[in-house]
């Protein structure tokens, strides 16, 4: 096991992902289908590639519940992209990182498990950050707030499809089912509403797929690396730190004392959640 391994791990991962939604910030006046579209397709070429070359099946075991992930990842997908033309890029990736408690709540309905007291009180204090989000920053957009609350929903749900497939299926084949799905749905909608990238604008497209990749792929290497994953786990918010740094010094956010207290609160109640998560797992 080699910590600083996985730490620096980690730490490209959430640089990726952080810089592939500041990419998402600045495309702002694409549409979120065509953004869906290109962050897809660069990511697709890479899990087809690997498919091949390592001679894993492309079409998995279970073609119907792959299909079901892909849709149901594309949804909240695109709804995040559509609620950064509305809020704080830091703030909707704040309030996306809600999804493991929709997921708790999925889990009990779905899958019949429990969640203990504690992680309650847990959840109440990052729903706490929402309030305060809304309630007390009064520049936070309504239609962008509802947008990212209902992504975050959806990323929920993939949790629990995601638990349904369990180890049936090569990682890299769920991925691949996701990101054709998201190809698919992403071109499809974007037809009436496509505009032509010009010069550097291809370059940021295809590459926020590449972030993505990028941001997956030493995401699960940092997992891979340690072999308990609460020492790891609290550390991929630092996206949500990164993000909110890049938004403030590229395009100039800003962000009140209310929105980054109750970014702190959100954050700080799901690192919690997920240290006691593996705590009872251990």
């Amino acid at each position: 096991m080699d910590i600083k391994k996985a730490l620096k791990f980690m730490l490209i991962s959430t640089l990726s992902f952080a810089c592939m939604n500041s990419i998402v910030k600045y495309l702002v006046h694409f549409s979120a289908y065509q953004i869906v579209f290109f962050r897809s397709v660069s990511t697709l070429a890479f899990t087809m590639v690997f498919l091949l070359r390592n001679r894993i099946p492309i079409l998995g075991n279970n073609k119907k519940i792959l299909v079901l992930r892909g849709l149901v990842g594309v949804t909240s997908m695109t709804l995040f992209f559509m609620s950064t033309k509305y809020l704080p890029i830091g703030t909707a990736v704040s309030l996306r990182y809600l999804a493991p408690i929709f997921a708790a709540i999925f889990a009990i309905l779905f899958l019949k498990e429990t969640v203990k007291p504690m992680q309650w009180l847990f959840f109440l204090m990052a729903f706490s950050g929402v309030v305060i989000l809304k309630g007390f920053d009064m520049e936070l957009n309504s239609y962008g707030l509802m947008l990212i609350l209902i992504s975050a929903i959806f990323s929920g749900l993939v949790y629990v499809v995601l638990s349904k497939i369990g180890k049936s299926e090569h990682p890299v084949v769920v991925v691949n089912y996701f990101m054709a799905v998201s190809t698919l749905a992403g071109g499809f909608l974007s037809i009436g509403s496509w505009v032509n990238p010009i010069g550097v604008e291809w370059s940021l497209l295809l590459g926020l797929g590449v972030f993505g990749y990028f941001g997956q792929v030493y995401m699960t290497k940092a997992f891979q690396t340690v072999s308990s994953t609460s020492q790891i786990a609290p550390l991929k918010y630092m996206e949500t730190i990164f993000t909110l740094l890049l938004g403030i010094l590229v395009f100039a956010e800003v962000y009140t004392f209310w929105s980054l207290l109750g970014i702190s609160l959100i954050i700080l109640g799901l690192v919690l959640n997920t240290q006691f998560r593996e705590k009872l797992r251990s």
